[in-house]
């Protein structure tokens, strides 16, 4: 898998206002910005966003996803990545 793959898999299944994926084809590192997190806890952006991976993560598709999730407010308030 590429990053623009994983980056797409997760456009599919989440609105992103911005998202960055690196990687090396098993171990990901994520920066997300979404609506959809708002009112959530850390947790439960982490769900969302490993939903819109559904069995890639059980397969061992993708091995590992680091992630810093934020609203957008919090991504305007956010020091620059």
């Amino acid at each position: 898998m590429t990053a623009d793959q994983l980056q797409s898999i997760i456009r599919a299944g989440l609105a992103c206002e911005h998202l960055t994926v690196e990687g090396d084809g098993r171990h990901w590192y994520a920066t997300i910005v979404s609506a959809e997190f708002e009112g959530k806890r850390l947790l439960a952006r982490q769900r969302l966003v490993y939903a819109t991976l559904g069995d890639r993560i059980k397969t061992d598709e993708v091995h590992a996803l680091s992630m810093k999730t934020y609203t957008p407010a919090e991504w305007a308030n956010a020091p620059s990545e």
